[in-house]
Protein backbone atom coordinates (compact mmCIF):
# COMPACT_ATOMS: atom_id res chain seq x y z
CA UNK A 1 0.00 0.00 0.00
CA UNK A 2 1.44 3.53 -0.80
CA UNK A 3 1.51 6.26 1.09
CA UNK A 4 -1.33 8.08 -0.79
CA UNK A 5 -3.19 4.77 -0.32
CA UNK A 6 -2.97 5.34 3.02
CA UNK A 7 -3.83 8.77 2.93
CA UNK A 8 -7.03 8.20 1.11
CA UNK A 9 -8.35 5.43 3.47
CA UNK A 10 -7.72 7.92 6.36
CA UNK A 11 -9.58 10.12 4.46
CA UNK A 12 -12.55 8.20 3.80
CA UNK A 13 -12.89 7.66 8.05
CA UNK A 14 -12.40 11.28 8.68
CA UNK A 15 -15.07 11.94 6.16
CA UNK A 16 -17.45 9.13 7.05
CA UNK A 17 -17.18 10.43 10.84
CA UNK A 18 -17.66 13.92 10.08
CA UNK A 19 -13.87 14.39 11.76
CA UNK A 20 -11.15 16.45 10.94
CA UNK A 21 -7.20 16.09 11.45
CA UNK A 22 -4.37 18.52 12.38
CA UNK A 23 -0.77 18.13 12.19
CA UNK A 24 2.49 18.77 14.20
CA UNK A 25 5.40 18.01 12.78
CA UNK A 26 9.36 18.16 13.54
CA UNK A 27 11.32 15.67 11.73
CA UNK A 28 9.04 15.21 9.21
CA UNK A 29 9.32 19.14 8.47
CA UNK A 30 5.61 19.02 6.70
CA UNK A 31 5.67 16.02 4.56
CA UNK A 32 2.99 14.30 6.92
CA UNK A 33 0.60 17.31 6.02
CA UNK A 34 1.57 17.18 2.66
CA UNK A 35 0.84 13.53 2.26
CA UNK A 36 -2.55 13.94 3.73
CA UNK A 37 -3.32 16.92 1.05
CA UNK A 38 -2.38 15.53 -1.60
CA UNK A 39 -5.48 12.88 -1.66
CA UNK A 40 -8.01 15.28 -3.30
CA UNK A 41 -10.97 16.53 -1.05
CA UNK A 42 -8.47 16.83 1.84
CA UNK A 43 -10.10 20.32 2.42
CA UNK A 44 -13.59 18.42 3.91
CA UNK A 45 -11.21 17.37 6.72
CA UNK A 46 -7.51 18.58 6.99
CA UNK A 47 -7.88 21.38 9.93
CA UNK A 48 -3.88 22.61 9.43
CA UNK A 49 -0.33 21.87 10.60
CA UNK A 50 2.60 23.03 12.47
CA UNK A 51 6.08 22.36 11.36
CA UNK A 52 8.14 22.82 14.88
CA UNK A 53 11.14 21.91 13.80
CA UNK A 54 12.91 23.82 16.85
CA UNK A 55 13.18 23.05 20.15
CA UNK A 56 11.55 26.44 21.14
CA UNK A 57 8.54 26.36 18.82
CA UNK A 58 7.03 23.09 20.31
CA UNK A 59 6.43 25.69 23.24
CA UNK A 60 5.84 28.52 21.85
CA UNK A 61 3.29 27.46 19.25
CA UNK A 62 1.93 24.02 20.42
CA UNK A 63 2.39 24.50 24.17
CA UNK A 64 4.75 21.66 25.00
CA UNK A 65 5.65 22.60 28.37
CA UNK A 66 8.54 23.71 29.27
CA UNK A 67 9.92 21.19 31.80
CA UNK A 68 8.53 18.71 29.55
CA UNK A 69 11.10 19.62 27.14
CA UNK A 70 14.02 19.96 29.80
CA UNK A 71 13.44 16.82 31.27
CA UNK A 72 12.32 14.37 28.35
CA UNK A 73 13.43 16.22 25.86
CA UNK A 74 12.05 17.29 22.19
CA UNK A 75 12.12 13.59 21.20
CA UNK A 76 9.99 11.93 23.94
CA UNK A 77 6.79 10.44 23.85
CA UNK A 78 5.65 12.73 26.69
CA UNK A 79 6.50 15.72 23.90
CA UNK A 80 4.81 13.52 21.51
CA UNK A 81 1.91 13.88 23.45
CA UNK A 82 2.09 17.41 23.91
CA UNK A 83 2.44 18.63 20.29
CA UNK A 84 -0.55 16.42 19.08
CA UNK A 85 -2.88 17.69 22.10
CA UNK A 86 -1.55 20.88 21.44
CA UNK A 87 -2.33 21.11 17.24
CA UNK A 88 -5.63 19.72 17.95
CA UNK A 89 -6.41 22.67 20.02
CA UNK A 90 -4.44 24.86 17.84
CA UNK A 91 -6.65 24.27 14.95
CA UNK A 92 -9.84 23.12 16.32
CA UNK A 93 -9.86 19.58 14.74
CA UNK A 94 -11.40 16.47 16.05
CA UNK A 95 -7.60 14.49 16.49
CA UNK A 96 -4.14 16.06 16.15
CA UNK A 97 -1.33 13.53 15.10
CA UNK A 98 2.30 14.52 15.92
CA UNK A 99 5.90 13.62 14.48
CA UNK A 100 9.21 14.06 16.46
CA UNK A 101 12.47 12.36 16.75
CA UNK A 102 15.82 11.47 14.89
CA UNK A 103 16.16 11.58 11.38
CA UNK A 104 20.20 11.65 11.34
CA UNK A 105 22.65 11.49 10.10
CA UNK A 106 24.10 11.52 13.53
CA UNK A 107 22.09 10.61 16.86
CA UNK A 108 20.77 13.75 18.94
CA UNK A 109 21.06 14.26 22.46
CA UNK A 110 21.55 10.81 23.11
CA UNK A 111 18.43 9.35 21.08
CA UNK A 112 19.80 6.88 17.92
CA UNK A 113 19.13 7.89 14.46
CA UNK A 114 15.89 6.42 13.40
CA UNK A 115 13.65 6.56 17.12
CA UNK A 116 10.39 8.42 16.12
CA UNK A 117 7.52 9.02 18.39
CA UNK A 118 4.37 9.75 17.11
CA UNK A 119 1.47 11.35 19.25
CA UNK A 120 -2.17 10.85 18.41
CA UNK A 121 -4.48 12.86 20.34
CA UNK A 122 -8.36 13.24 20.17
CA UNK A 123 -10.98 14.86 22.42
CA UNK A 124 -11.10 11.76 24.81
CA UNK A 125 -7.15 10.74 25.43
CA UNK A 126 -3.92 11.12 23.75
CA UNK A 127 -1.34 8.30 23.71
CA UNK A 128 2.03 7.81 21.82
CA UNK A 129 3.86 5.42 20.07
CA UNK A 130 7.53 4.43 19.49
CA UNK A 131 8.84 3.51 16.33
CA UNK A 132 12.19 2.64 15.15
CA UNK A 133 12.78 3.47 11.71
CA UNK A 134 15.01 0.76 9.83
CA UNK A 135 16.01 3.52 7.01
CA UNK A 136 19.21 4.34 5.98
CA UNK A 137 19.10 8.10 4.68
CA UNK A 138 17.13 11.43 6.19
CA UNK A 139 14.11 10.66 3.76
CA UNK A 140 13.73 6.91 4.20
CA UNK A 141 13.35 7.79 7.88
CA UNK A 142 10.97 10.32 7.40
CA UNK A 143 8.60 8.85 4.85
CA UNK A 144 8.57 5.63 7.24
CA UNK A 145 7.89 8.24 10.15
CA UNK A 146 5.25 9.63 7.82
CA UNK A 147 3.59 6.21 6.74
CA UNK A 148 3.74 4.95 10.41
CA UNK A 149 1.56 8.14 11.47
CA UNK A 150 -1.19 7.60 8.69
CA UNK A 151 -1.24 3.97 9.48
CA UNK A 152 -1.65 4.86 13.41
CA UNK A 153 -4.35 7.23 12.53
CA UNK A 154 -6.00 4.68 10.34
CA UNK A 155 -5.88 2.23 13.38
CA UNK A 156 -7.09 4.40 15.67
CA UNK A 157 -10.29 5.04 13.36
CA UNK A 158 -10.75 1.68 12.89
CA UNK A 159 -9.88 0.44 16.57
CA UNK A 160 -10.27 3.68 18.60
CA UNK A 161 -10.64 1.48 21.76
CA UNK A 162 -7.07 0.17 21.03
CA UNK A 163 -4.99 3.05 20.44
Amino acid sequence: MTLQDIAARLGSLLRAGGLSVSTAESLTGGMLGATITGTPGASDYYRGGAITYATDSKATVLSVAEVTLASDGPVSPATAEQMARGVRELFGSSLGVSTTGVAGPTGQDGKPVGLVYIGVSDTERTVSHEFRSSGSTRDEVRRQAVERALSLLVDHLDRPEKS
